[in-house]
């Protein structure tokens, strides 16, 4: 009995299985990111509202820039608005 070119029943042959493979690939990423997420103790999220005096306040908060350079790049970041 012949199931046409596609092969099987439901004519998703060798398709089906480059589905089945593209679906394993997602789930297996998905749940690295999400253990990853968790391991790391921070939010997933992805925060698009970050402006650059958040950036520069947290650059000074983790002690990568000195107070000085901290109120010279304020001051700068407020003549620009």
């Amino acid at each position: 009995m012949m199931h046409g070119y596609w092969g099987g029943p439901w004519g998703f042959g060798w398709m089906g299985g480059i589905f089945m493979l593209i679906f394993w690939i997602l789930l297996i990423i998905g749940i690295v990111w999400f253990v990853r997420c968790m391991v790391a103790g921070r939010s997933c999220r992805i925060e698009h509202n970050t402006t650059p005096l958040d950036i520069l306040k947290q650059r000074y908060a983790k002690g990568e820039i000195e107070k000085k350079e901290f109120e010279e790049k304020k001051k700068d970041l407020e003549q620009q608005q």
